[in-house]
């Protein structure tokens, strides 16, 4: 899944990539027999058909439209049958290659390869569409029952030595095959991921690496299920409405129907997102309940029950650390980063050394600011977290003039969605869409689109779920159902999932400028995977690396406040009169507001992130809560006022969907996109040729080629850290 943190005065989203479950490398081609055992094929796949309703959903492709889900007839019960026999019948399909006693070839090894596991792909795309937004109980225990085995499959794969032999010929004698580019990169592509995944291990040391990956895959299922647990225990339940005085009559009014959905009659609840700052707490006025929201949201994960994550991420942390100390790195960090853009650690942190200074001196330059008009208001106290929304929003009001509540009944979230997200993709790249409500939903919230190409032709469903739910993780992300590949004959069938509060009956849907950038941001995720135009699945669309995957996501995020496109969707849902430019002005005014404190709440988190991944194997680390304050004290990040954007117990993306070591790649991708902005500044904005430019070079291209030399190619240069910061309001703009 692919999200993530927007920029932070627009408040920075939940993200989610996980790369196993993104490329056609890493297929949840789980079992736990070896491929030696899968026998001859013919035989597998009769006995496979035996073990599995032929009236199971995902036995052949989808009879509708892009061969997306019939939810009308997909039953929790189907998962487990179906990913066990997709399982077995990949394992097949790949026994057959190893057993090819041709030599190998292109098309023998790595065309079939990518041929495999169909039936797999088929059932993984709605699987983990579920498990992250409308999963159940039953879902859960799925998920953590097939994790191991899909991981032990995965080794298979890449820990097969028969299959590495193949694919290690072919990428010796590559110069010599005249492979045309995508081709050329998909030899690399697999050559790098079986080596980075142990493929020149010994066998004891395979085995080893095994069982690690087993336990990790197990305990990643075990992670992302207490969470999602401990979020929905955590939230606050309030008896006495007085004590969320501030909140608007609609926030009251979901909070009271939350609270019912709940079986919390008369009663309001404000649920958790995933970050550690709640929205509520820039309205809350009664400081007491200010605090409580806050240690809800902080101590979610902290409560010695069976939601308590600490042993959880500890034995997480010491299983990376053991993997890397096999494969020859001195931490999981330095290995992880081998196929990224940043390449090593050092990088990494020569990166945030660009960063932190500047953003905690604006921090606390920011909260002395709000710590006098806690003392001109009298207030008698110190300022804490859970404080700094509160009254940095008083700041802002002061500073500008601007208030969130003016500014909400300008964005309803459908005109929004049509008249600003669409509106942006037709005219940078012609598209056009159509709903279609023909298409059977996982839940009655979400809506179907299908989109179509400048030319006119049909090219993508898409599909969007945008309201909280209790049984839907936190935050914002983008995947897809069904990935683009030529070779398989498939188009691109993508989703985006947010966690905006839904409003109670009758009441219009107004959101935040945040939210509105949420939507462009996760919609910049969906170009990526509906412009994909690559022969093989393992290089399509968003399956590049994660420090490049939000480069385009993040860019979208300009046009939400584009003039052109910000004027036509910018309406008041009672008037329809358009924003007066006298509050856009001060929208754009106050755009750099509260950054010193937004910039460093994410470096916090990434580089906490990076410290866990920084482990060698001989380290015992045994108290979480000691080595999060010992690693924000020793780079400085530990400011009272800024908590971190996450801490490690809650930290979804790290323990559990993708992003270990990685989180650093928000920010990379952000010195990405504003560079890459800079250029559209410089060549005319928003105009069809700059959009059709864009996409030739970037939004289509997958991962046919070296991302730096693709941002290389489009910017014509490699990118600058400069207009990041001017972004921010961390430095004066160049003339």
């Amino acid at each position: 899944m692919v999200s993530g943190p927007i920029r932070p005065y627009f408040a920075i989203f939940a993200a989610q990539i996980n790369m196993f479950m993104k490329t056609s490398s890493y297929l949840f081609i789980g079992s736990m027999l070896v491929l030696s055992s899968c026998g001859n094929s013919n035989k597998q796949s009769a006995e496979n058909n035996s073990m599995i309703s032929p009236n199971n959903p995902f036995v052949n492709p989808s009879t509708l439209p892009f061969q997306t889900a019939d939810f009308t007839k997909i039953k929790d019960s189907d998962f487990k049958p179906a990913i066990e026999e997709g399982i077995k019948q990949q394992l097949a399909e790949i026994n057959k290659i190893t057993e090819n006693t041709e030599a190998p070839t292109f098309e023998n090894t790595l065309v079939a390869l990518e041929k495999s596991g169909q039936m797999l792909h088929r059932v993984n795309g709605v699987f983990n569409l579920l498990t992250g937004a409308n999963t159940d109980p039953e879902l859960q225990k799925v998920s953590e029952e097939v994790a191991p085995d899909l991981s032990a499959a995965n080794d298979a794969m890449f820990l097969n030595t028969k299959l590495f032999k193949r694919v290690e010929a072919i990428y010796k004698q590559r110069e010599q095959l005249k492979l045309d580019q995508e081709s050329s990169r998909l030899v690399e592509y697999y050559y790098q991921k079986f080596v980075l995944s142990g493929a020149n291990l010994s066998d004891n040391a395979k085995d080893s690496m095994k069982d690690l990956n087993k336990e990790e895959a197990s305990l990643s299922a075990k992670y992302t299920n207490q969470l999602l647990a401990a979020a929905k225990s955590g939230a606050l339940i309030v008896s006495n409405k007085e004590e969320l005085a501030g909140l608007s009559d609609g926030e009251l009014d979901a909070a009271a129907m939350a609270a019912k959905n709940s079986k919390q009659d008369g009663k309001w609840m404000i649920p958790l997102q995933n970050t550690t700052q709640q929205p509520a707490l820039q309205s809350l006025t009664v400081r007491a309940t200010r605090q409580k929201l806050f240690e809800a949201s902080w101590n979610r994960a902290e409560k010695g029950d069976s939601n308590d994550t600490r042993a959880t991420i500890l034995r997480i942390a010491a299983i990376r650390a053991q993997k890397a100390k096999l494969l020859g790195f001195p931490n999981y960090a330095a290995w992880r980063l081998m196929d990224q853009m940043a390449k090593t650690p050092e990088n990494v942190e020569k990166f945030f050394d660009q960063l932190v200074p500047a953003a905690t001196a604006k921090a606390k330059l920011e909260a002395a600011d709000i710590q006098k008009v806690i003392d001109e208001q009298k207030g008698g106290f110190q300022l804490q977290p859970y404080d700094w929304n509160f009254y940095s929003e008083q700041v802002r009001k002061a500073k500008y003039d601007l208030d969130e509540n003016e500014i909400k009944p300008y964005f309803v979230l459908d005109s929004v969605l049509k008249n600003g997200v669409f509106y942006a993709a037709n005219q940078l790249y012609g598209l056009t869409f159509k709903e279609r409500k023909d298409i059977p939903v996982y839940n009655k919230d979400v809506r179907v689109f299908e989109v179509f190409d400048k030319d006119g032709s049909s090219m993508a469903l898409f599909y969007c779920d945008y309201f909280k739910r209790e049984n839907k993780n936190g935050g914002a992300w983008m995947d897809n159902m069904v990935g683009q590949s030529k070779l398989l004959g498939t188009k691109a069938v993508v989703y985006n999932i947010c966690n905006f509060t839904k409003p109670a009956d009758g009441q219009p849907a107004l959101i935040s400028f945040s939210d509105v950038t949420t939507m462009f941001h996760e919609f910049g995720h969906g170009l990526h995977g509906m412009f994909a135009d690559q022969q093989f699945l393992s290089l399509s669309g968003t399956a590049t690396a994660r420090d490049f995957v939000e480069f385009p996501s993040q860019f979208n995020e300009h046009w939400a406040s584009d003039p052109q496109v910000f004027k036509n969707y910018a309406k008041h849902y009672k008037t329809g009169e358009l924003m007066p430019q006298a509050l856009v002005d001060k929208i754009k005014k106050a755009a750099t507001f509260n950054q010193g404190y937004a910039l460093t709440e994410i470096l916090a988190a990434a580089d906490l992130d990076m410290q866990w991944h920084d482990i060698s194997a001989g380290a015992n680390v045994q108290d979480v809560d000691k080595f999060e304050t010992e690693a924000l004290q020793k780079t400085h990040l530990d400011l009272p006022q800024v908590p971190t954007r996450y801490r490690s117990t809650y930290f979804l993306h790290i323990w559990s969907n993708g992003y270990s070591a990685g989180y650093y790649a928000y920010l990379w991708t952000e010195m990405l996109d504003d560079d890459a902005f800079s250029w559209f500044k410089e060549h005319g904005g928003l105009t069809r040729e700059n959009g059709q430019r864009f996409r030739d070079m970037i939004l289509s291209r997958g991962n046919t080629i070296d991302l730096a030399t693709m941002f290389r190619n489009f910017r014509g240069r490699d990118p600058e850290i400069g207009p990041m910061l001017e972004n921010r309001g961390l430095a004066e703009p160049k003339n």
